[in-house]
Parts: C-alpha cells; sequence; structure tokens
C-alpha cells in the first residue's frame, strides 16, 4: 500500500510535517487526494465503525431475557420514589403501605418511609434484576437453536390454551343447581339481653356503610375522618371493595335494601376492563370471595358472571416457570411481578396459598377446571419440597420452584396458607385428604417449633428465622385459636381435646393483648421477651387497623364449646369500638392502642365490615344461622358452602 495511503491518519495541517510533504509529493495536483481528503474519508470510515460498535454493544443488552427490567434498574437507576410503590405497613407482616392502606404484604427489612431502606430495596432490587437477566442470557446461549425455539413455541402453545380455556368458560357459563340455603336467615335470638346486642352491632353495620355511601360511595373505602374516599395501590385502578366485601353481611343482617343498591352498582359499575396493576391475593379473597358469597346467598347471576370474569382476569398471574403465582398483576397487559423486598422477589406462602378455596369454586362455577388445576399444581409443587424441620417457609422462587429465606410465621406471611389447607379438606366434604394431611402435619411441627408459654403461663406462637426464634405474635396470628379449634374434631386419635384447648390457650393470650391497653382493642404485634408479655413494645407495632382475627376465634370458640366468656370478651371488644373507633364519619384505626387520647388513621377498612362485624353478629346469634357444618369462611369470613360429596364432579367441555 502505498505511504500516503496510511500518512493521513495521522498528518498535520497541510504543508507542515512529514504527512504534509509525502501527500503533497505523491498525490500531485489531482482533485480530492490531498490531506484533507484523506482525514474526512477516514473520519467516516471511523465513525462507522464506532456507530456498529455501540449499536452491537446495546443491541446485546436488549436482546437479554427481561431487558426492560435491566435496562430500567441498571442504566437508568431510579429513584425509589419513581419504582411501582410495594404496599407497606408498619408491623410484622403484612399488608398495605401504612397502617392506613390495610393488609398488603411486606416484608421486615425496614420502618415505612424509611429513606434508608428504601434505597436498599432498590439497590437489592436493581442487583437481582441484572443477575437474573445475566443467568438467563447464559443459559439461553447455552441451548441450542432449536431448543430455544421448541421453548417459544411451547410458551405460546401454553398461553393459547389457557386463553381458550378462559373465554370458554367465560363465555359459556352452564346452569348451577343451587341447592337449598341451610341457615343463611335465621330466627331472632330468644334471650332479650342477646337480642338486644346483636342489634346494637346491626346497628355498627349500619353506620359503617352509610357513612361509606354519603362520602365515599364507589371509592374502596371511606376515611371517616376527613369523609372522603380512599383508595389503595392494592386493586389498581379497581373500584368498590367496601361494596363486595360488605354484601354477604349485608345480606344476613337482613338490610335488604342496601343490598339491593349494593348489587345494582355491581352490576352497572364493577369494571374489570382496565389497565391495572392489582395484588392477586387481596383482589381474591376481597372481589372474587365476596362475589362468590353473595351469588350463593341471593342467586344472583350478576354475581356469579362477574366472580368468572375477574377470575379469568387472574389467571395470567400462574404463568411462571414453576405455576406459582405473581403477587402483582396487570390485569391488562397479563404482566406479573413480585413484591421487590419479598426475599430476593419471591412469591409469599399465605399469597399463592390463599386461592384454593374460591379457584376450587370458580371451576365449580364456571365448568371450567382450569382455575382447580392451577391450584392443585401449587399443592404438587409444595409437596415435592423438602420442609426444613416439617415447616413451610413464607418465600418461594417462582422461576426455581424453592424455598428462599427460611422465615416461618403462622402470622403475617404464612397465615391464611395453613387455614386454607384446613378449610380444603372441610368444603370438600372431608374427601380432601391430602389437604387434610398437608394440615395436620404441618401444624404438628408449629407446635414442635413455634409454640411457646411464657413464664406466667400464656401460650403464643412465635416466628422462626433460620433456626431461631423471635418470641413474638402478631394480631394476625391470633386466627389460629379458631384454627385449632375448627380443626379438632377430626384430629388424629387423641388429640381433639388436646387441639380444642391449644385453641383457647391462644384466645386467652390474644384477649390479653387487648385487655392490656388503654384502648382495649389489641396491637399489630406483641412480645414476649424482656420481661414483657402480650405488650407491643416498638412504636411501629402499636396500631390497630380495626382487625377481625381475635373476634374471629372468639366466634369459632363460642360456636365449638358454649363459653360464655366468649361472648362476654366479644361484648368488650364491641364497647371498645364504641368507645375509641366510632367517629361522626364511620369507624376509624387508632395509631396507638396505649395511647390515652385518640390518634386515628382516618380509614374504615373494607374487612371491617367484612370480617369484624360479620364474626361479631354471629357470636350473638344462634347457631343455627350459617352452621359450620354446611358453611366454610374463607380468609376474608365470604361464605362458601361445603361442596358435598353428592355433586358431581366438575364436566370439562371439550368444545
Amino acid at each position: 500500500m502505498p505511504a500516503g495511503g496510511l500518512l493521513p491518519l495521522f498528518s498535520s495541517p497541510a504543508g507542515s510535517g512529514l504527512g504534509g510533504g509525502l501527500g503533497g509529493g505523491l498525490g500531485g495536483g489531482r482533485k480530492g487526494s490531498g490531506p484533507a481528503a484523506f482525514r474526512l474519508t477516514e473520519k467516516f470510515v471511523l465513525l462507522l465503525v464506532f456507530s456498529a460498535f455501540i449499536t452491537l454493544c446495546f443491541g446485546a443488552i436488549f436482546f437479554l431475557p427481561d431487558s426492560s427490567k435491566l435496562l430500567s434498574g441498571v442504566l437508568f437507576h431510579s429513584s425509589p420514589a419513581l419504582q411501582p410503590p410495594a404496599d407497606r405497613k408498619p408491623g410484622p407482616g403484612a399488608r398495605a403501605e401504612d397502617a392506613a392502606d390495610g393488609r398488603a404484604r411486606r416484608g421486615e427489612e425496614g420502618a415505612p418511609g424509611d429513606p434508608a431502606a428504601a434505597l436498599e430495596d432498590n439497590l437489592a432490587r436493581i442487583r437481582e434484576n441484572h443477575e437474573r437477566a445475566l443467568r438467563e442470557a447464559k443459559e439461553t446461549l447455552q441451548k441450542l437453536p432449536e431448543e430455544i425455539q421448541r421453548d417459544i413455541l411451547m410458551e405460546k402453545e401454553k398461553v393459547a390454551q389457557d386463553q381458550l380455556s378462559s373465554r370458554v368458560g367465560f363465555k359459556m357459563l352452564p346452569p348451577v343447581d343451587l341447592a337449598p340455603l341451610v341457615g343463611a336467615i335465621d330466627r331472632e335470638p330468644a334471650d332479650a339481653t342477646i337480642r338486644e346486642k346483636r342489634e346494637k352491632i346491626k346497628e355498627m353495620m349500619k353506620h359503617a356503610w352509610n357513612n361509606y355511601k354519603r362520602y365515599a360511595w364507589g371509592k374502596n373505602e371511606l376515611k371517616p375522618v376527613s369523609k372522603g374516599g380512599h383508595s389503595s395501590s392494592l386493586f389498581g385502578n379497581i373500584q368498590g371493595a367496601t361494596i363486595v366485601d360488605a354484601l354477604d353481611t349485608l345480606f344476613i343482617m337482613k338490610m335488604k335494601d342496601e343490598f339491593e343498591e349494593a348489587k345494582a352498582w355491581v352490576d352497572e359499575n364493577l369494571n374489570f376492563n382496565m389497565n391495572a396493576e392489582v395484588s392477586v391475593f387481596e383482589v381474591n379473597i376481597r372481589f372474587v370471595g365476596g362475589l362468590i358469597s353473595a351469588y350463593y346467598l341471593s342467586g344472583e347471576e350478576i354475581f356469579r358472571k362477574k366472580a368468572v370474569e375477574l377470575g379469568v382476569k387472574l389467571l395470567p398471574a400462574f404463568h411462571t416457570p414453576s405455576g406459582i403465582p405473581w403477587a402483582l398483576l396487570n390485569i391488562k397487559s397479563g404482566i406479573g411481578r413480585n413484591w421487590p423486598w419479598a426475599s430476593g422477589g419471591s412469591s409469599i406462602l399465605a399469597e399463592f396459598g390463599t386461592l384454593h378455596l374460591e379457584f376450587i369454586h370458580l371451576s365449580y362455577l364456571s365448568g371450567n377446571p382450569i382455575f382447580a388445576d392451577k391450584v392443585m399444581n401449587i399443592r404438587t409443587v409444595l409437596n415435592n419440597l423438602e420442609k426444613p424441620q416439617g415447616l413451610y417457609p413464607n418465600y418461594l422462587n417462582p422461576n426455581s420452584g424453592q424455598w428462599a429465606q427460611y422465615h416461618v410465621s403462622v402470622g403475617g406471611l404464612g397465615d391464611s396458607f395453613y387455614e386454607y389447607l384446613l378449610k380444603a379438606w372441610l368444603m370438600s366434604d372431608k374427601t380432601d385428604l391430602q389437604a387434610k394431611k398437608m394440615y395436620f402435619d404441618a401444624i404438628k411441627a408449629i407446635e414442635t417449633h413455634l409454640i411457646r408459654k411464657s413464664r406466667n403461663g400464656l401460650t403464643y406462637i412465635a416466628e422462626w428465622k433460620g433456626g431461631l426464634l423471635e418470641h413474638k405474635m402478631g394480631h394476625l396470628t391470633c386466627f389460629a385459636g379458631g384454627m385449632f379449634a375448627l380443626g379438632a374434631d377430626n384430629a388424629p386419635e387423641g388429640l381433639t381435646q388436646h387441639y380444642l384447648q391449644l385453641g383457647a390457650e391462644i384466645a386467652r393470650t390474644c384477649h390479653e393483648s387487648y385487655n392490656r391497653t388503654f384502648a382495649k382493642l389489641g396491637p399489630e404485634a406483641f412480645r414476649f421477651d424482656g420481661g414483657v408479655e402480650a405488650i407491643a413494645t416498638r412504636q411501629n407495632e402499636k396500631y390497630y387497623i380495626l382487625r377481625p382475627e381475635v373476634v374471629e376465634t372468639y366466634m369459632y370458640m363460642w360456636r365449638l364449646t358454649h363459653d360464655p366468656k366468649y361472648r362476654k370478651w366479644a361484648w368488650e371488644a364491641v364497647e371498645a369500638l364504641e368507645k375509641h373507633c366510632r367517629v361522626k364519619g364511620g369507624y376509624s384505626g387508632l395509631r396507638d392502642v396505649y395511647f390515652h387520647k385518640e390518634s386515628y388513621d382516618d380509614v374504615q377498612q373494607s374487612f371491617f365490615l367484612a370480617e369484624t362485624l360479620k364474626y361479631l353478629y354471629l357470636i350473638f346469634s344462634d347457631d343455627d344461622l350459617l352452621p359450620l357444618e354446611h358453611w366454610i369462611f374463607n380468609t376474608e369470613a365470604h361464605l362458601l358452602p361445603v361442596l358435598s360429596r353428592d355433586i358431581k364432579k366438575v364436566e370439562v367441555n371439550e368444545k
């Protein structure tokens, strides 16, 4: 190659130095052969090379799996304030952005609103997304092209089959032969005092409902102090949580006009066709459960139609490698994800384990087995896993199908999974023997490793973290007293009285947590260490958000023992609610149950109408109202009938 072809890359301006002299001599006077022309050409070539390099680098990133997450997390470093909110609330486990937001599951890595914790969550999420993207890219590159193509086709086929099954199940709802209702409407209690107390609880329901209707109609929940609507991010853009949650309570309290106006709102306004990211767990227990319950009680077809429609919307949450569903789902796009704080983006035991009852009924009501198939697969995954010490950790990775960190709780993050094992067996008319075995095996391990007695004889359920006990019990854990008692009659030989007694001991401990506060209402969590028993020692555990778990246990203990102390304790709770939580605009939670002056959180939770008031009403009703041998309560206290063994199995529509 002539020297002049290389030297212009390094040349000085024309006429100076080596490049200038050689370029001028060799080039003669031809146009375009001088040093300036060579510089322009080579600059253009360099620009092309550089552009190709940049395109190759960025193209590689965009072709990596989950590239959108990688780009948003690694390249742009968005601040915590710009991230999708992970609903949190103070306390030990579970549900909502803060004390006002209800029951969204959360981690325990930092206090709500803590910038350091939020930053750490964000950095952990970026690292996790980056590592997962690189890992998936490496796995993909190791596959043969035909394997990659086969995987893509199989995934497309799976999604198409689910969509087809969903459409068939929704558009072709079969006739359902509703059995005569057993105990949906009762007579007035014979005892005048009991009748008067029950009427008072009905008046509380009217006060809560009328103020919701006056100040927040159509919104998810009521702000009773500021008198406006409140919407948690748990429901995305779906509205009307209080209306759907209250349907069956209105029905059994014979509030007929209110039930009819609620039904009309559901028919005209309840809409699921929107771009909304929702909590699969919360939408299932409140909306799906509430609609199914209203259908069985009233026979109104609109409730069945809406329940199945929403169930279909939730199905894409199960599109994970293991079939363990995502916690959060955009019901328009079908894109799911998990809470970023949940142990490296894991699914949560109490969330994916609390779909079974509703999805079994969705299959029955739609004639489509897809719903039952999804939740039975969860059972299969769990049964194939080793359980540390027989316990079920709270976190499960939906991609690998393996446990994440070994944190075990019967309160927040774990609670309703165990409840649904027992109730799945009972709801099957005691034919689901797999659920029965899983339940009794689980509570045997819980009793061995988690249940302890305080120095003064209070029985409590601690939390287990990698083999170490944290001697803390949450308000959510107090449901377990009723669970132990409900399952006692069918316990392994010789253990019936033992589990009934265990339920009574848990009920006593939870009553003590109420009795040791100024408000006579229980804190979100209470501890048994440092000489303290059944008392909250941390400020972010002292609030009360109208929770139902303690009166739920009172209801089961009353029904199963008829010990009058449970009615006495329930009435104490009624008096405390009236004195400390009732305001002109409804009922509000408290920020500190130990503080002598009320500090309201200004939220009337939808579950106050669905659960707390319903359980109180049932305690002061005769046992023939919703007898336990015919009805199962989901974890939001919505009513699901026992599917008698005489009912034929769901018929698959081959079309």
